[in-house]
């Protein structure tokens, strides 16, 4: 796994990046381009292709010594995409362009990129800033079909199946000092990863694999939602606002537990990774095995490690123990609201979905969410000291 492009992969990944995107919204019913309900956890799918644009043009071609210069395409478009500055819940009510003219500054800013990109003085962290971008709103868009029981896209229909391991695989580290974050070696890289660093670890065990979901329903049955020795305060709360008493998106139906997906209700698989559980519920489920979530330093050591190949990649992102803050002598990038916003109030996620591309997955890729989200394809594995 590199992020490390040449010119020409570069080119490549950003037509890769669009041709998914494209491919995601392709079948989105006309009505939602007009009129999308408003929630917390989604953007109107007009405001998120502009903003996608927005960022490229913003970080590829407008940027100057000192500031940016005047869209080439629109006429002040940050005041329409600029998400630092756009509340969220004002994404609903702007005028924005048709869906004719948000689709032409799409492709004019891609084309005008990939000319860009062949200018001598380019340079390729920016492309590959908004690559990763482009790449992160694909996958929330697939977030935003779950969230509304859309179809799923096209590429997403014959998924990647869940890692076949043995029901108990545990793999044993001794502690120790290991290395976590990104070397300057290690070609493009998000500033929250900066820099490489040894922490010490005390000796622990981690799942090869993903809870599943017949592991997470034993602890449903068990009324585990109403079980309050299991959950944390914080959990408790959750609970009480959410009511919730299995994960989002599960039911009893007529011949056992289902589980929807995307627009479709399917008999809930037995060996699959639970999906969609928060972080609150990962806990509790931990408490009761008698086990607990890893840290990201564990989950970053046994992943470089030589049994790395028994871990999962790519279907299920993994909630940790770590709060979403920065590693020793932090300094934001130029995209400076990447990440700085959100430390210490979102949790860390690691590993990548099954909607992740596969160029994002990287040992030292902290993604973030806040730990009550379940909107998104994310699952846990299970720790324990030794």
């Amino acid at each position: 796994m590199s992020r490390r492009l040449s010119k020409a992969a570069l080119h490549a990944t950003l037509d890769d990046s669009r041709a998914r995107l494209l491919a995601t919204y392709a079948d989105l019913p006309a009505a939602l381009w007009q009129s999308v309900p408003y929630l917390k956890i989604i953007n109107p799918p007009r405001w998120e292709i502009g903003h996608v644009a927005w960022f490229a043009e913003r970080w590829c071609l407008r940027r100057r010594s000192g500031g940016f210069a005047d869209s080439r395409f629109l006429h002040d478009p940050d005041r329409w995409y600029d998400s630092s500055r756009v509340a969220h819940a004002a994404r609903w009510t702007l005028d924005l362009p048709g869906l004719a003219a948000t689709r032409c500054y799409l492709a004019g800013v891609l084309d005008a990129c990939h000319a860009a990109l062949d200018c001598e003085d380019a340079d390729a962290y920016f492309f590959q800033l908004a690559l990763y971008h482009e790449d992160m709103h694909c996958e929330a868009l697939c977030y935003t079909l779950q969230t509304l029981g859309l179809a799923p896209p096209a590429q997403l229909r014959t998924r990647r199946g869940p890692p076949s391991l043995p029901a108990a695989a545990e793999l044993s580290f001794p502690g120790g000092e290991t290395e976590i974050g990104s070397r300057r070696d290690a070609g493009f890289v998000f500033d929250n990863e900066k820099w490489a660093h040894t922490v010490a670890l005390a000796p622990f065990a981690i799942d090869a694999r993903p809870v599943s979901n017949e592991e997470f329903l034993a602890f449903v049955e068990d009324d585990g939602y109403a079980r309050p020795e299991w959950w944390s305060e914080a959990g408790r709360e959750w609970l009480a606002g959410t009511g919730r008493r299995a994960p989002r998106y599960w039911r009893r139906g007529a011949h056992g537990w289902e589980r929807r997906v995307f627009d479709a209700w399917q008999p809930l698989a037995p060996e699959e990774p639970v999906l969609h559980v928060s972080a609150f519920e990962a806990e509790a489920w931990c408490r009761r095995a008698g086990r607990r979530l890893p840290t990201e330093a564990e989950w970053e050591c046994a992943t470089r490690s030589a049994d790395a190949a028994f871990l999962p990649w790519g279907h299920v992102w993994l909630w940790t123990a770590s709060p979403f803050a920065p590693y020793a002598g932090f300094s934001a990038d130029a995209y400076a609201d990447y990440s700085q916003p959100w430390f210490h109030t979102h949790r860390v996620v690691r590993g990548g979905s099954f909607a992740t591309p596969a160029r994002l997955l990287d040992p030292a890729f902290r993604n973030f969410y806040e730990p009550h989200r379940d909107d998104i394809f994310v699952g846990f594995l299970s720790a324990r000291d030794l």
